[in-house]
């Protein structure tokens, strides 16, 4: 089966790498997953996302001269997230509403401090 750019096929993850992920697709022919195109959202680290042996599907998005082969998970899945979902902690509202007033009143706090010792300064015994 020749690889063609547009095709969408499926392989199985080899490598993970801090720039990406190789797959290796039908006919032992290895292609490279960018970190760019593994999800639609931001990805820190693609082993949140991917592990090896994980079966993906992947569109081929260029084939270089020297055989060079980039794959994308993001756009081959256009409608889902690509591999494991990053799983965030779930916070309720009430919960950052009370860490954003703690935040701020410490803010306040530390400003009023600073605000207060730079009263009564060089300038205060003119008068």
């Amino acid at each position: 089966m020749a690889i063609a750019v547009g095709s969408i096929v499926e392989g199985v993850v080899t490598g993970i790498t801090n720039f990406g992920a190789f797959v290796e697709l039908p006919d032992k022919v290895t292609g490279l997953v960018h970190i760019s195109e593994v999800a639609d959202a931001y990805v820190k680290d693609v082993r949140d996302y991917l592990k090896e042996q994980d079966r993906v599907k992947v569109k081929v998005i260029h084939v270089d001269d020297k055989g060079k082969i980039g794959l994308s998970i993001k756009q081959a899945n256009p409608n889902a997230r690509a591999g494991r979902e990053r799983r965030q902690p779930t916070v309720s509202f009430e919960d950052k509403l009370a860490k954003f007033i703690k935040d701020s009143d410490e803010r306040q706090l530390e400003y009023r401090r600073a605000t207060e010792s730079k009263r009564g300064g060089r300038g205060s015994s003119r008068y």
